[in-house]
């Protein structure tokens, strides 16, 4: 492309964002033929599309997802609602939307939510709508999903990361893992089994609280008083010095793992040894667990798997032009063994 095209086009956009002309009078193709190439039609030669591909790269020419979206019927871009960001659940799940997103050649928009008000909902969703998105992942929190659905636009197809009843759902299984934690305990040698508890409004820590309750009466084994805490460290380090000044309590299973850092902090100030004294088991697999003095025990949660399963639902609801029947997809946990269970001697 000649230096001069490249000036003739950005002197007709007058210094402004470039258009389909700019990239067509320096491709030296008509306007047609560059709506042609990024609608990906197939009646456009090999070297006329890198043309026209090699003219909006030097233009920096992106565009318009609205424009794209009225002129093809998709965006290609889909929606993310979502609620406490800051949490590791939930940020992992954005990444592994994100990740499973690009594999499929989407755009992703988050909208995080401090709070789930009608209004709140509401103001995302039309924010949304207004980027044209092809359909919406909704992560809601400790909030139950169906209760944030009817907030959302009813023609956009919607895929819910918790159980839900009116849309499609992709969830990590919450009661199989605890399960697995409480026994791998128990055939340790322990006794019982102590429960430090996410916040009771969250439907992932009622259902690992059950799960453990489930698990011990299983095995006739005591069920103690479960401690309840808010998902950090600091509420594990609490509620871990009242459970390191019981000598009777020789394991623990957090609801996550910030939790269960927060109780190693407070076993060894104690001078209760982990896993010599107390084994310790948490609950996500965060990156840092396996650097914890000791490692970690605990149950993994596959979030890349559930950022594949939510876009192959979502994607299957956008190509069939309607939301689908509900349907439920459970990613099963894994317990991941470290060294800060040990048996009971």
């Amino acid at each position: 492309m000649t230096s001069e095209r490249v000036r003739t086009a950005e002197a007709g956009r007058g210094g402004g964002r470039p258009g389909l002309r700019d990239v067509a009078e320096l491709a030296g193709v008509s306007h047609q033929t560059v709506s042609r190439v990024f609608k990906d039609h197939p009646r456009v030669s090999a070297e006329t599309r890198a043309k026209v591909l090699a003219a909006a790269a030097q233009l920096d020419f992106r565009p318009n997802a609205i424009a794209r979206a009225l002129a093809t019927g998709s965006s290609r871009t889909i929606g993310v609602v979502s609620f406490d960001t800051t949490l590791f659940g939930p940020a992992s799940m954005v990444s592994a939307i994100e990740s499973s997103a690009r594999d499929a050649d989407y755009f992703v928009s988050v909208m995080g939510l401090a709070s789930p008000s009608r209004r709140s909902v509401a103001e995302a969703a039309d924010r949304l709508r207004g980027q044209g998105v092809d359909g919406i992942i909704l992560i809601p929190g400790h909030v139950p999903a169906d209760q944030v659905v009817r907030h959302l636009p009813g023609m956009l197809p919607v895929v819910a990361l918790s159980a839900a009843q009116t849309v499609a759902s992709a969830t990590v299984d919450q009661y199989d893992g605890p399960l697995a934690a409480v026994r791998h305990l128990l055939d340790l040698g322990h006794a019982t089994v102590h429960h430090l508890t996410g916040p009771a409004d969250w439907s992932e820590a009622r259902e690992r609280e059950r799960a453990w309750r489930d698990a011990l009466t299983a095995a006739g084994a005591p069920v103690p008083e479960p401690l309840p805490g808010d998902w950090s460290a600091a509420s594990g380090y609490e509620r871990g010095k009242l459970l390191a000044a019981d000598p009777a309590v020789t394991a623990v299973f957090a609801a996550n793992d910030q939790l269960a850092l927060g109780v190693l902090l407070a076993l060894h100030e104690a001078g209760r040894r982990v896993p010599e004294d107390v084994s310790v088991i948490g609950y996500d697999d965060i990156p840092e667990a396996a650097f914890f003095t000791p490692p970690l025990t605990t149950v993994r949660q596959d979030f890349a798997a559930l950022g594949r399963r939510s876009m192959a639902l979502l994607l299957d609801q956008i190509g069939g032009g309607q939301p689908a029947t509900p349907t439920a997809v459970v990613i099963p946990t894994e317990l991941v063994v470290r060294r800060s269970t040990a048996r009971r001697t």
